[in-house]
């Protein structure tokens, strides 16, 4: 047993799909949010800012005490994974049961990927779908406005401006045929239902926060470091920007009030 809280961190509010997910997979563990709203979003960055930045978030996870950490961020995955295996406590990252999922559930062997500007550049998805299955065929697209539309609240399914842009990143992909899209940024579940409207009912999405919560969830219960039966969870939200904001998403997504547990804090620039 080990009652300690997991660690998430993300670039700003993407992340909270993979906490929603561990709320339900684990509802006794508690769980310490980093959401790095002052900064983001990292997609656009040099590399060497993301692995700064990541570098940063992961040490003040660490300063909490955590038993595990999930990047809960498609563009530290693919670029800051090294410095994530060096913690002392498990690390997961979004990519590889992201891959994992979408390579099992494509029929037709055709696989889109959407990311941002560098998670894409990074070419990461890419070479894990085929370091599982060499036949399939990847059709990549960056979609750098997904972003900051979640970030801004535009997230309702009958938001024009989302569907605008939905539709002009995602045509290419609809047209080459994929049966799965893989959302690789933890923001775009957020709007997956105008993600999947664009897309059309044949084509699977796959959400890799939930698959990496599901990782994570395993690895925990498979090597006992859940924590006690009984223990009343207790959660806390970090954020380096006026928190209002991350509130009130926040709330919308994950169903509950967070009021009272969201706190500014400076990691450094």
């Amino acid at each position: 047993m080990d009652d300690r809280p997991i660690g998430i961190f993300d670039s700003g509010l993407g992340g909270l799909t993979a906490l929603k997910e561990l709320e339900q997979l684990l509802p006794q563990e508690s769980i310490v949010y980093f959401g790095d709203t002052g900064r983001v979003p990292y997609g656009t960055r040099s590399r060497e800012t993301i692995r700064r930045y990541a570098a940063q978030d992961m040490a003040f996870l660490m300063e909490h005490g955590v038993k595990a950490v999930l990047a809960a961020c498609g563009t530290v995955s693919s670029t800051a994974g090294d410095i994530g295996q060096k913690l002392p406590v498990p690390y997961f990252d979004v990519i590889g049961p992201a891959a994992r999922a979408a390579a099992a559930r494509t029929q037709n062997k055709k696989v889109g990927v959407i990311g941002t500007s560098a998670t894409i550049h990074s070419d990461s998805y890419r070479q894990a779908l085929l370091a599982l299955d060499y036949r399939l065929e990847v059709y990549p697209q960056a979609c750098p406005l997904f972003v900051p539309l979640v970030e801004n609240a535009f997230i309702s399914p009958q938001e024009e401006v989302t569907r605008l842009v939905a539709q002009r990143y995602l045509g290419p992909i609809r047209e080459a045929g994929v049966d799965t899209l893989i959302l690789g940024c933890t923001h775009y579940p957020i709007i997956s239902p105008i993600i999947g409207s664009v897309m059309g009912r044949g084509v699977a999405l796959i959400d890799p926060g939930k698959e990496a919560a599901l990782a994570l969830a395993g690895t925990l219960q498979g090597e006992g470091l859940l924590c006690r039966e009984g223990r009343p969870r207790s959660s806390s939200y970090f954020v380096t920007d006026e928190p209002e904001s991350f509130t009130s998403v926040a709330e919308l997504f994950l169903g509950h009030s967070v009021q009272g547990r969201v706190e500014r804090v400076d990691v450094g620039s």
